[in-house]
């Protein structure tokens, strides 16, 4: 009986010492993707960037190269070029390198050379920024030199997806309109219809940046970066739409 004794009271103290160290370590949900912005063709067509990461739950690296018509606001057919590492022991830098080998031809053919500048950007670390308005110009050559000066305006609405959501992750989904305010006038850049498969089912969304070519003199060839956050294993993951100013 002692010895039962014993064994159940270091049996309560290991389950409490497992609560202690779980209270103790900071919660994992989902997995937050980083963004590369590759750049532009010559012409300003396309427009590449890369999206990679650490997934949730299997811990495995992976990484995606999309490459977006502009002219058109549709990926590229052959792209996005995805991989996901096999197990832990590749690292990331590993997998990073073999998507950008794979996705160099393409590129090349399409003639994606032209760096990207991130000329406007809502930092994730900024306290009380909601990341629904964004305004930016082209910068210019001296301090605080900027031209022209736009607002862009993020809302979300319910909406329908091609993904089951309620059935996955009990929520409905959300679609995004963007807008951009110029001098005295509004002009809707997009709104969303029913959502494609590839998107998942977004819980929220945030203005991230915009992107310019390389000594871009006006907006012409914006490029607005936005995070998505659909759900995922553990919690909403963070995911990044590439979406085309226009005219």
């Amino acid at each position: 009986m002692r010895r039962h004794g014993v064994k159940a009271g270091m049996g309560r103290l290991v389950a409490s010492l497992f609560v202690l160290l779980t209270m103790a370590i900071p919660a994992w949900a989902g997995d937050r993707a980083l963004l590369d912005v590759i750049g532009y063709s010559e012409d300003a067509r396309y427009f590449a960037f890369e999206e990679f990461g650490i997934q949730d739950g299997s811990g495995f690296a992976y990484s995606s190269i999309y490459v977006v018509d502009l002219s058109s606001d549709s990926w590229v057919i052959g792209t996005p070029i995805k991989l996901v590492a096999e197990d832990e022991a590749e690292t990331l830098q590993q997998l990073r390198a073999k998507v950008q080998a794979q996705a160099a031809g393409q590129l090349g053919e399409l003639g994606v050379d032209v760096p990207a500048e991130l000329v406007a950007l809502v930092g994730d670390g900024v306290p009380e920024n909601d990341g629904q308005v964004l305004r930016f110009g082209a910068p210019g050559y001296g301090p605080g030199e900027v031209s022209g000066d736009h607002e862009l305006l993020l809302s979300t609405f319910p909406t329908t997806a091609v993904s089951p959501c309620a059935e996955w992750f009990a929520v409905d989904p959300l679609g995004y309109a963007l807008s951009i305010t110029e001098g005295e006038g509004e002009r809707l850049v997009h709104r969303d219809g029913n959502l494609p498969r590839s998107r998942g089912c977004p819980t929220g969304y945030r203005l991230y940046g915009v992107a310019l070519p390389f000594q871009a003199q006006d907006v012409a060839d914006a490029v607005v970066l936005i995070s998505v956050y659909p759900g995922g294993f553990e919690g909403p993951d963070r995911r990044f739409i590439a979406v085309p100013l226009g005219q």
